[in-house]
């Protein structure tokens, strides 16, 4: 692209010093399905035992600015959680670093579900706690009038506290549906500038997410894995719809569609345990944009959560 990106990230940052501070809406996954622990703390637990994951994810890969400056969208996300059978539920977390341009954003949650088996479904209620880093080195700004007095110098950081509040439903091997909250409490940080409502900003976000498995009985190697996730934080909504076949339970292909922005392409296997995926956007919205790039892993220790009889190995839930 021939514009200067750098530019328009300063007026960008410029309107939302002056309207509501520094907020930036949350990062967006093509491997939205095994994001669930990320988003919803009321999935903590619902595994087969102690699953990891892992999601490498860069946006726009090779977006640069006029001077050379990379400014592409990276973010990298680990989440953990395991049912504990004394707590009646499970515990999870998640670590997240995500950069735009020249601000980072590095945050923590740790979280708690309770489960209530309900005839074959299982309900998780859910609740965790935020710690995020915000910071953005404004020294990397280069506005066409200095001395601006909405802009500060140097890098500028915060470290903000929040919650977050969920419930997810699951019957295994069917179904499973989620709602939930985080930043509730979208808190505020310390203020940049003399500016009223310049400073760093919690970003409060509603996430729908629910998924479906689907058995073809002339065809029992094939698994049909439809999924919806959709995030708003009032403002902006963002929609993505994905589709998967898996083959044996080993090999999978698939399509996410986010709406008025991209169509992904992503392919995978598991091998006994273990899961690797790869997606690549192709973006619809023009502007010769390029495309991006997203790895996701996976990995559950198996363990007896005295869960009874019922079994499951969907992907989803590795």
């Amino acid at each position: 692209m021939h514009l200067n990106t750098r530019y328009l990230i300063v007026l960008f940052y410029v309107f939302v010093l002056h309207e509501v501070g520094f907020s930036q809406q949350a990062p967006v996954f093509t491997h939205h399905s095994y994001t669930n622990m990320f988003v919803n703390p009321g999935y903590a637990g619902m595994g087969e035992g102690i699953c990891l994951n892992g999601i490498i994810r860069q946006q726009w890969a090779g977006f640069k600015d006029a001077e050379g400056n990379s400014v592409a969208p990276e973010t990298f996300l680990i989440t953990a959680d395991a049912p504990v059978k004394k707590l009646k539920g499970g515990l999870g977390g998640s670590i997240v670093s995500d950069k735009l341009g020249f601000e980072e954003n590095i945050g923590v949650n740790l979280g708690y579900s309770y489960h209530i088996d309900v005839g074959g479904a299982d309900l998780g209620i859910g609740a965790a706690i935020n710690f995020l880093n915000r910071s953005v080195d404004f020294s990397k700004f280069k506005p066409q009038t200095t001395g601006d007095p909405l802009l500060s110098s140097g890098k500028q950081s915060d470290m903000l506290f929040d919650a977050n509040l969920g419930l997810f439903w699951r019957v295994p091997e069917n179904y499973y549906v989620g709602i939930s909250v985080t930043d509730l409490l979208q808190s505020k940080g310390k203020q940049l500038t003399d500016n009223p409502g310049s400073g760093f900003v919690g970003d409060r976000t509603f996430y729908f997410v629910a998924g479906y498995q689907l058995r073809f009985a002339n065809s029992p190697a094939y698994e049909f894995l439809p999924a919806l996730s959709v995030m708003t934080n009032t403002v902006s909504t963002q929609f993505n719809v994905s589709g998967t076949v898996v083959y044996n339970k080993r090999f999978w292909g698939g399509v996410n569609y986010r709406y008025q922005e991209s169509v992904g392409l992503m392919v995978g296997m598991s091998v006994k345990d273990f899961r690797l995926g790869y997606a690549y956007d192709i973006n619809t919205f023009g502007l010769g944009v390029p495309g991006s790039h997203e790895i996701s892993l996976g990995y559950c220790f198996k363990i007896n959560a005295d869960k009874g009889v019922r079994s499951y190995r969907n992907i989803r839930y590795l």
